[in-house]
């Protein structure tokens, strides 16, 4: 169910809602929820071998630092658990070149979204027989160079893409190629227990073949049919941010079965199976991810056992873990800026009832995601600690919104001020992947961390950058701040 972006109301009042009692140590790292280098040291936050200040003075705020061994240790775990099957970075999550040639470097396969991450894809150098193209509307420019590039597999969504596609696939093999390898993307009908905007396996949804009413069965056929194309397997995806291995069970139950359809349809027996993801990961204390050695257990078993019930071979699986390699190992980082204390009415004992509203450099131009899915974050005072009382806090945005909120409720310290830092844990997915320029902010820097160096993968916008898209101002100088000075004291001087 949808809720107003400033949460639930109740006569004209919004109270602060059950955020529990607050923990004993207010700038504690939970290892659940922070990268795997997260420390303190001396009160202050380290990401990577590298204090939050430091990195705070050379390349501004807000900023993602990313934790690469962090961020290369989760592939390593996904690729360990599902030795001899196929593990599909989600370029949607996170992507740049670096990344991208990390991937490779590391083995695992990529899921591009559209045309674009494709070619970015390509373009760092990735290999494109490792890579699968999503979507549920791709267009001729993107079915083309998925063609001409010879990329491992084109998803198919919908029987008008097979129609765009057949004509592509057939000049290939005209001209001496190999036929199109595809997956059928079968929607099999789970209610994945996830929000409602990330499911995406119910019938009443955008994506695949539905396997109810035979679509995905007719799919099937059809493209075995079509000589220019080499249908090798069967996708499902139930959604995303899913802690529960149940749904993946049930659905790869379903899609088995398919499989023995197509046999039984057409005498072929089809040599894989992607089993889609959509791992969940912790963005509070008490969430509890599956590790990727019992899902692939889980999956592993009641695969062979469909298989062993149809008499047929168990396929090549393939998984995409989604968030769970890019998610966890990414901080965001920002200066706070104003701090406002809102009385909400009177406590149990008549005492008010205050909440601070601590606005911060960024918001929902870097982090949508509190906006538009009720997402729960949680972040600590980064640049020291503190032993002040603690104090219910809602980290907010710059931007003309109230829905503009990044952390909705938590407890900070009661001395936190204008100048410091804070730090907003796991927005390595979905966060600089779905950034804007609402009110003409500037999407932040990625900055990859290791050892105690810091490399910069993802620069910083410029204002020129957003006025060379204007057709007015294309050729008109903006003011570009000089991030890489040290920037002028806070007049809190919070900042160390």
């Amino acid at each position: 169910m949808r809720a107003h972006p400033a949460g639930p109301l109740h006569g004209g009042m919004t109270p602060p809602p059950s955020v529990g009692l607050p923990p004993a140590d207010l700038g504690a790292l939970d290892p659940q929820v922070w990268p795997r280098s997260a420390q303190r040291v001396d009160g202050e936050l380290h990401l990577g071998g590298r204090p939050v200040t430091e990195l705070a003075r050379a390349h501004g705020t807000p900023l993602f630092v990313l934790d690469e061994a962090d961020f290369r240790g989760r592939a390593a775990d996904f690729a360990a658990a599902f030795d001899g099957a196929d593990v599909h970075y989600a370029s949607k999550a996170f992507l740049c070149g670096q990344v991208a040639r990390w991937i490779a470097d590391d083995g695992l396969h990529l899921d591009a979204c559209s045309g674009n991450e494709l070619a970015l894809a390509l373009a760092a150098g990735f290999p494109a027989e490792r890579i699968a193209l999503h979507g549920n509307n791709k267009s001729l420019v993107e079915l083309q160079l998925a063609v001409d590039s010879g990329i491992g597999h084109v998803v198919l969504d919908s029987f008008d893409e097979i129609d765009r596609l057949v004509p592509m696939a057939a000049a290939r093999v005209a001209a001496g190629g190999a036929p199109v390898p595809v997956l059928i993307r079968t929607t099999v009908g789970i209610e994945a227990h996830t929000h409602e905007f990330i499911a995406t396996a119910h019938e009443d949804q955008k994506f695949g073949f539905s396997l109810a009413t035979g679509d995905a069965l007719t799919a099937a056929v059809r493209v075995i049919r079509e000589p220019a194309l080499r249908l090798t397997g069967l996708h499902s995806h139930i959604g995303s941010q899913i802690f529960d291995t149940a749904g993946f069970e049930a659905a790869a139950h379903r899609v088995v079965g398919l499989l023995g359809q197509v046999w039984q349809a057409t005498g072929e027996v089809l040599g894989e199976l992607n089993l889609g993801g959509g791992f969940g990961i912790a963005y509070l204390p008490e969430e509890d991810p599956v590790s990727p050695d019992d899902v692939a257990r889980r999956l592993r078993s009641v695969v062979a056992a469909e298989c062993a019930a149809l008499d047929l071979p168990v396929p090549r699986l393939a998984v995409e873990p989604g968030r769970a390699i890019a998610g966890p190992g990414t901080v965001t980082l920002y200066e706070i800026g104003t701090i406002k204390p809102v009385r909400l009415g009177s406590g149990g004992q008549g005492a008010p009832q205050v909440r601070n509203y601590v606005s911060v450099d960024g918001g929902m131009s870097d982090n949508i995601r509190t906006a538009l899915y009720d997402a729960s974050y949680t972040c600590v005072l980064a640049n020291r600690t503190s032993d002040a009382p603690p104090a219910l806090c809602r980290v907010v945005g710059k931007h003309c919104e109230s829905g503009d909120v990044l952390v909705r409720d938590l407890w900070l310290p009661a001395d936190v001020q204008p100048g410091d830092l804070l730090a907003v844990a796991a927005t390595g997915a979905y966060c600089w992947s779905m950034a804007s320029n609402y009110n003409y902010l500037l999407k932040p820097p990625v900055v990859a961390v290791r050892e105690g160096v810091a490399t910069e993968v993802v620069r910083r916008q410029t204002l020129s950058d957003v006025f060379a898209l204007d057709a007015v101002l294309a050729d008109v100088p903006a003011p570009s701040p000089a991030i890489d000075q040290p920037a002028p004291e806070h007049p809190a001087g919070a900042r160390s």
